[in-house]
């Protein structure tokens, strides 16, 4: 019991790992340097690892640093929502924060709706709504580093420690130029976030995709170079949202490629009447135009 982490010491540990330093974490909780800097060591020899490189520039989380203040975000937000989950009403009234994220097109396309009917019925929750790009661990990993109660994300293997179910799939279409003869002549232009492995089967199977030859760091951009002609885009249906002049979309074939998105959340959150409050309206909204339901939505 003795070695047992504080709610005090996570508190440092997140704050240290967020503001990169012992001072600015100090300033951040109203302490003095040298009380963090205690903290964090007592912290290292009751983990028996050390959490922060040292150096000029800061305190860099280590890779156990990095796992330990996921954790120690986590527990922190469950604490965070202990009074909530206490009230004798809470089941029927959830409130408080309620922090999503999601990529940009579940974002514009899904969330408003979502939004809306909890506003009408859970007034007393607070959405906070984040968009983070669907790279690397995205949407999924916000969650698992406790930054997140609940992230929309492309569905793949989940994270261990986290929990995932569908929402609805959507598939891919070829966008170009109204009117040009031979769409799929063009050149590609991609952007960062246009791959992952539910696609890759299918884009090696088309010996016409040539290698893209622009490459941006977002999709409306993407959109705005295909309506000028400069070429092809393979693009996720909801992504087609708001076509710039000049831009067409062709069907890619009976193959065609699709993606599915769903919730992302930990086991102890779904749990909460927050989060469960906002699965039930996840599963209730009606889809946008391009989103197929899946079973069990």
């Amino acid at each position: 019991m003795a070695d047992e982490l504080l709610p005090q010491e996570l508190r440092i540990l997140v704050a240290v790992a967020d503001s990169g330093g012992f001072t600015a974490a100090a300033g951040r909780l109203g302490l003095t340097q040298s009380a963090v800097s205690h903290a964090v060591r007592g912290c290292e020899r009751k983990l028996g690892a050390v959490l922060f490189e040292r150096g000029r520039r800061g305190a860099v989380p280590t890779a156990a640093g990095e796992r330990v203040a996921g954790h120690a975000r986590r527990i922190l937000r469950l604490l965070a929502a202990l009074p909530a989950e206490a009230r004798p009403q809470a089941p029927e009234r959830p409130s408080g924060p309620l922090r999503i994220v999601a990529f940009r097109s579940a974002a514009v396309q899904v969330l408003p709706a979502v939004l809306a009917r909890l506003a009408a019925e859970h007034p007393e929750l607070e959405p906070q709504v984040r968009v983070v790009r669907d790279l690397g661990r995205g949407t999924a990993g916000e969650v698992a580093d406790g930054r997140a109660d609940l992230a929309l994300a492309t569905l793949g293997p989940v994270p261990p420690g986290l929990v995932a179910a569908p929402l609805y799939r959507e598939e891919y279409a070829l966008a170009h130029r109204q009117g040009h003869p031979d769409p799929r002549s063009l050149p590609l232009v991609d952007w960062d976030e246009n791959c992952g492995s539910y696609t890759a089967d299918w884009w090696r199977r088309q010996d016409w995709i040539p290698p893209a030859t622009i490459n941006v760091s977002d999709d409306t951009v993407v959109l705005s170079m295909a309506a000028r002609g400069l070429g092809m885009a393979i693009m996720p249906r909801l992504s087609l949202d708001r076509l710039p002049d000049g831009l067409a979309v062709s069907d890619l074939g009976p193959d065609r490629p699709s993606r599915q998105v769903g919730y992302v959340t930990t086991p102890e959150l779904a749990r909460t009447a927050a989060v469960r409050a906002l699965i039930r309206t996840l599963r209730a909204v009606p889809l946008p135009d391009g989103a197929i339901a899946v079973d069990g939505r």
